[in-house]
């Protein structure tokens, strides 16, 4: 039974927390393209030191898996809302303090390790984050609508990233040396302003009555890990194939745009407008993909986008080494804002209606976070496989079209279950029954 009104607030909170948690997170990734490798690994020659700053773009990746076992043992075993309100703390804290670095001219290699430091603590809170978003926006939701509630995580996201994006379109436009001496600081130390909103308001959201209720009924794994590799191994696996679709972001985020600004000499501000641009039609694009998925399944609308992304990619990337400014604009909204959204508004849903409540938070975090990690390092590889010759954006694309195909596979191979109750998914004997609608005032029909 649904409360009324419980799963708009669950979606909000996990909407505005999002949008500030990921608003800290991609800072670093736009900082990383375009100021780190000469402010914090000058010795390098400029091709070197943009490979470094994206590998510790990648680092924070690496720390996802770890966060993802501790927080999702925290939100299995202790509840949703505590992993949501420590996740938002330490992405906070950690951000604002990457704007107080010092230089690795200032300190030598102590300044990349401290950033590195930085990073890793960023990724342990990304980890707990979507996860505990999703868990707690889809076990408040109506059973008919459990795609539309859970996108709004994602759609945070992508607000997260407007901002991230354009936050940096005035500092980005600062001379050189201001913009390298203080200016790219100013995004990092706006975190501290909102991360006070994201905790408030994450302070005042209910636990979900799925978790109460196995509260209640003393239902929880003291260890829900070791139940969720016992009984459904599989369903992580499919996850953690499922995630590479993440590269299509990561690639499009900070591969591209360092690829533009850096190799095919384009400008940064309109590089830049790009990505808020395909994300503000994200916003529009996502819940709509939610809701069809809602009437006809997650499968078909998660296949569609992955393989929109695997031909786009050719299309956006090519576009950048013409030059042509209107077609990177047209191509990149098309591929990020558009066709990548069908993936993001159904993995939330699909990949939270695989488990049980008693190991959904776990199971959630575990599978994306260890995918993320690989979808982390492909702008670091993507700029190994480019090199220093902008002709080779070929072979980038049709690495990032593998890894669209990689998700294909992994998502066919496993249940829609967007008819199951609630109250019965991950129980292997579910088949395709339908799903009670839930009115308004919390009966079911």
């Amino acid at each position: 039974m649904v409360e009324h009104g419980k799963p708009r607030k669950a979606a909000v909170a996990a909407w505005v927390g999002s949008a500030l948690e990921y608003y800290d997170f991609f800072i670093y990734g736009t900082a990383a393209a375009l100021v780190f490798g000469k402010i914090f690994f000058p010795s390098s020659d400029p091709a070197a030191g943009t490979l470094l700053a994206l590998a510790t773009f990648g680092v924070g990746y690496v720390a996802r898996p770890i966060g993802a076992f501790i927080l999702g043992h925290v939100g299995d075993r202790f509840g949703r809302k505590k992993v949501l309100v420590f996740t938002v703390l330490l992405m906070g804290v950690s951000t604002f303090l990457v704007g107080c670095l010092p230089t690795y001219g200032q300190v030598g290699v102590l300044a990349p390790v401290l950033l590195v430091i930085l990073r890793l603590l960023q990724g342990l809170s990304a980890a707990g984050e979507q996860a505990g978003a999703n868990s707690m926006s889809l076990e408040h939701a109506p059973e008919d609508r459990r795609s539309y509630y859970t996108s709004w995580t994602l759609s945070g996201t992508q607000a997260g990233q407007i901002l991230a994006t354009a936050v940096f379109l005035p500092v980005a436009a600062m001379p050189t040396a201001a913009l390298q001496s203080w200016g790219w600081r100013m995004p990092f130390w706006a975190s501290a302003l909102v991360v006070v909103a994201a905790f408030v308001i994450r302070r005042k959201l209910d636990e979900t009555p799925v978790f109460e209720r196995e509260v209640a009924g003393k239902e929880q794994a003291k260890l829900p890990v070791a139940v969720l590799f016992r009984d459904h191994w599989a369903d992580v696996l499919r996850v953690v194939f499922a995630a590479v679709i993440a590269a299509v972001s990561t690639i499009f985020t900070v591969y591209a745009l360092s690829y533009a600004v850096n190799s095919a000499g384009l400008e940064r501000t309109p590089m830049l407008w790009v990505g808020v641009l395909a994300n503000v039609v994200a916003l529009g694009a996502i819940p709509l993909w939610a809701m069809l998925a809602d009437k006809v399944g997650r499968k078909p609308v998660f296949i569609g986008g992955s393989l929109g992304c695997a031909v786009l990619i050719f299309a956006y990337l090519g576009a950048i080494a013409s030059g042509n400014y209107v077609l990177v604009f047209v191509v990149g909204i098309l591929m990020f804002g558009v066709v990548y959204s069908a993936t993001n508004a159904v993995w939330p849903a699909f990949y939270g209606e695989m488990f049980p409540a008693r190991v959904r938070l776990s199971g959630m975090a575990i599978g994306t976070q260890i995918g993320f990690a690989i979808a982390g390092f492909t702008p670091t590889i993507a700029a190994a496989i480019a090199g220093d010759k902008s002709a080779n954006w070929v072979g980038v694309a049709i690495f990032t079209a593998g890894l669209c195909l990689v998700n294909v596979i992994a998502v066919l191979t496993g249940r829609d279950n967007y008819r199951v109750p609630t109250a019965d998914l991950g129980r292997k004997d579910t088949g395709g029954g339908r799903v009670p609608v839930t009115s308004p005032d919390g009966a079911t029909a």
